[in-house]
């Protein structure tokens, strides 16, 4: 299965994003695999500061027990000083509608 998404970033700390994400725990590595993730991209658009993720899941239940994981929730609490969130620290995301997908 394929999973879009979008969140946000806070102005200005696009940079400080990319850097977390490009030093991102082995713990998070491992919690992605193990919950069926992989082929994880996220991309941003400058002009808006959005966010665009792109997964693919084995098990889309599977994933979503990834949010109760404990490093899952560090990461949130560790990335809620640079982009939106919602009062568990989660991200704000939307999913986005696949239109268009070709293999």
């Amino acid at each position: 299965m394929i999973k879009g998404f979008k969140m946000k970033v806070y102005p200005g700390m696009e940079e400080e994003y990319e850097r977390r994400h490009n030093q991102l725990w082995p713990e998070m590595k491992e919690m992605i695999r193990e919950y069926g993730g992989k082929n994880y991209s996220i991309f941003l658009d400058p002009e808006t500061d959005v966010l665009y993720g792109y997964i693919e899941l084995e098990d889309e239940n599977r994933w979503d027990e990834s949010a109760d994981t404990q490093i899952n929730r560090k990461w949130w609490d560790y990335m809620a000083d640079i982009m939106d969130t919602n009062p568990d620290n989660s991200p704000v995301s939307r999913d986005l509608k696949l239109v268009f997908h070709l293999d």
